[in-house]
């Protein structure tokens, strides 16, 4: 049922401010639980699995969902990125099919319309891109396109389209209808921005021509919908620029001039990898200082985000007078029943955002989203998991895994849950393999809470013993007789130089320091530098390694066959960030060279473009390349598959790092989907083994 905004006899009264309800103009919010945009990857490919994922979170409590960004017209769009269309009156439907999901749960829909203008090269409209000034495109990709000049004609197309835009939406179903002006993604940040905005005419130079457009668009906007749907207002505070950007004086007054026009002020960092830095860069509240005087300027309600997962902080916002809703995207991501999990007085069922930013590089990847705490995001239509229930078990079969990482607890709670008694073997002292190792390392503790969540959640589970102390080797679990055996024993890094460049190991003195990244978790660092970390993996760990040796007053030179450091961290909007740690940090970042050989005190060398030859000295060389699983208990259960029968055992499976290395969020949905599978029904050999949708072929 829909939450009513009610008390709850189990909640603490503390809470109960949260729960009030927030009138926002026409509409009114059941509780102050705001599901701000935030894009996810699917867009107009997956609409109906989009229009699901948005349904559960107002199924958890949100009581306002809102669309990512939605492309407005044709002659701006974002290709590369798969975000939602309404460029005609053809895609209302899909828009429809998610506003009726989060209806139907009781939320409130809202839509951001976006007109991406200097922020979109038009790769797939091939139409010339226009904003206030003749610049650049401003891309993630630095593509080679200039957009031109509007003149005034422009504008009244641009406010017309604008406006056509808003009766689709309206007519879509949606209750609140955005005018979008934050993150520097669109064209009204850009009339907003000096740094954009060089015009002479009444659209540039002083704050009040700046903010014309944008009041002109609230005014159009709220007549066109009258007392039928809120118009919101999202708009960035500061583009922590200093006065070479917008920063927060500037848009408090610009505020000012327009305090009661819209229905609401969403208030944002620019750019987004501000506004959504992960938590190795910033804390809980980062934007608080940017926000916190928003409400002394508007009699309206005021929204913000700050990846806040703590009720307390969120009761704090709202006594303080910062904000009157608790804007959130990646908490809501992590756990679409958060507010229902508050509202019932279930605090330790809460599945807390880590921050990693996984989520977001479903954006940059064309990817439908995922989330390292929350396998079933994107699969909620595609596949039918739910995050809160899961079917009950199809057997009374009991299921033996070996290893606690990631992948064998989610797989433990996720059976528990469905009712099959679960043995889970671990062969160290605690929960958590891998995970809880790297949430030691700098900047990543908040990684912690994928354990937290499991061990809290198996503690509740009476059918799931777990086991410490367990080294299983193929003939303790021959005699264990549990029909199913999941093996998830994790992987170990490599200290040989194989990864991307090397698909062969590289040569290695004998008496050379080398050390893996195993080595550093389990606490065996090199004790002098000069130390070379070879980072061919790309993602997280040689940066963070780097900055553990350099904190131990290591020399650290970082070598990287890419153009910089950790540039997968792209996807989760953290290069830039881990760049400056790095260089701030004393750490030499050396691009475009590959690491071929380790001798007895230096390391050789390779331009990866000339081949050219240098020595770099090194007393200690830390390889970050590939993985290996821990397979070997699996290949020597498969060679004694005679065996089997006479031990009861039906099924062997591998699962996360133990059959193939990658991600966390990889081995957590791992373990999801074998919990979700087992005992389920067989798929054909050509069957897909999820739901998508297919584009339907107009007459020719």
């Amino acid at each position: 049922m829909p939450d009513d905004g009610g008390p709850s006899s189990s909640r603490d009264n503390s809470f109960d401010i949260l729960f009030e309800p927030v009138r926002i103009g026409p509409v009114t919010a059941r509780n102050r639980f705001y599901q701000v945009p935030h894009c996810n990857g699917m867009g107009y490919r997956d609409p109906t699995a989009l229009a699901h994922m948005r349904g559960v979170k107002a199924e958890g409590g949100w009581a306002v969902v809102c669309t990512e960004q939605v492309e407005f017209h044709y002659s701006s769009d974002i290709t590369p990125f798969i975000e939602l269309r309404l460029w005609d009156d053809r895609d209302i439907p899909a828009l429809a099919r998610m506003a009726d999901k989060i209806h139907e749960h009781g939320g409130l829909a809202g839509i951001e319309l976006a007109y991406n203008g200097m922020n979109g090269p038009n790769l797939y409209s091939r139409e010339v891109p226009m904003g206030p000034s003749h610049l650049p495109v401003s891309t993630f990709s630095y593509d080679p396109v200039q957009a031109r000049r509007m003149d005034k004609t422009d504008i009244y197309n641009l406010r017309k389209w604008h406006l056509a835009a808003v009766k689709r939406a309206r007519l879509a179903g949606f209750d609140l209808i955005y005018v979008y002006a934050a993150h520097a993604l669109g064209f009204l940040h850009h009339f907003l921005s000096r740094r954009f905005n060089d015009r002479t005419d009444e659209y540039g130079g002083s704050i009040e021509n700046r903010t014309r457009l944008l009041r002109e668009i609230i005014a159009e906007t709220k007549e066109a919908v009258g007392d039928v749907c809120a118009v919101p207002v999202r708009i960035s505070v500061d583009e922590l620029l200093g006065e070479d950007g917008l920063h927060v004086g500037e848009v408090e007054e610009m505020i000012g001039l327009m305090a009661d026009l819209p229905d609401l002020w969403d208030v944002t960092l620019a750019g987004w990898e501000n506004d959504s830095r992960t938590s190795r860069f910033g804390e809980e509240g980062e934007q608080e200082p940017f926000i916190s005087g928003i409400k002394r300027l508007t009699s309206k309600p005021v929204v913000g985000v700050g990846r806040y997962t703590s009720p307390d902080r969120m009761v704090s916002l709202v006594k303080r007078g910062i904000l009157d809703l608790i804007g959130c995207a990646r908490p809501s991501i992590a756990d679409p029943f958060l507010p229902n999990k508050i509202k019932e007085g279930r605090l330790d069922d809460i599945r807390e955002c880590i921050g990693c930013n996984i989520c977001v590089s479903g954006d940059f990847t064309m990817s439908p989203i995922r989330c390292t705490q929350n396998p079933s995001m994107a699969e909620e239509w595609r596949k039918g998991w739910h995050p809160e229930r899961i079917r009950v078990r199809g057997s009374d079969k009991p299921v033996l895994i070996v290893g606690a990482g990631p992948a064998g607890l989610e797989a433990a709670q996720s059976l528990g849950k469905r009712g099959y008694t679960v043995s889970l073997a671990e062969a160290g002292t605690e929960l958590g393999g891998r995970v809880v190792r790297e949430a030691r390392l700098p900047g990543l503790s908040a990684w912690g809470r994928v354990i937290d969540y499991r061990k809290g959640q198996l503690h509740k589970l009476p059918n799931v013993s777990v086991y410490f102390d367990s080294r299983l080797d193929a003939d303790t679990i021959l005699g264990f007789e549990a029909p199913r055996v999941v093996i998830a024993t994790g992987a170990v890094w490599r200290a040989d130089g194989v990864g991307h460049r090397h698909t062969r190991p590289i040569p290695i003195a004998p008496e050379a320091k080398v050390f893996s990244p195993s080595d550093i978790l389990d606490g065996r660092l090199p004790e002098e530098g000069p130390v070379i970390i070879w980072d061919d993996d790309h993602y997280y760990m040689a940066g963070v390694i780097a900055e553990l040796l350099a904190a131990r007053g290591l020399a650290v030179t970082y070598v990287t066959p890419a153009s910089e450091a950790s540039t997968w961290t792209r996807a989760t909007m953290e290069q830039a960030f881990i760049q400056k740690r790095l260089l701030e940090k004393g750490i030499a970042v050396v691009s475009f060279r590959s690491v071929d050989a380790v001798g007895t005190a230096s390391v050789t060398t390779s331009c990866v473009f000339t081949g050219r030859v240098e020595e770099l000295a090194a007393a200690a060389t830390v390889l970050v390349t590939a993985r290996l699983p821990r397979e070997q208990l699996a290949l020597d259960l498969l060679a004694r598959r005679q065996d089997w029968a006479d031990a009861g055992i039906e099924s062997v499976t591998t699962i996360g790092d133990a059959l193939a290395p990658a991600t966390i969020a990889h081995a957590v949905y791992a373990g999801r989907r074998y919990a979700e599978e087992l005992d389920g029904v067989p798929l054909g050999d050509d069957e897909v083994p999820f739901r998508r949708e297919i584009t339907a072929l107009l007459p020719r």
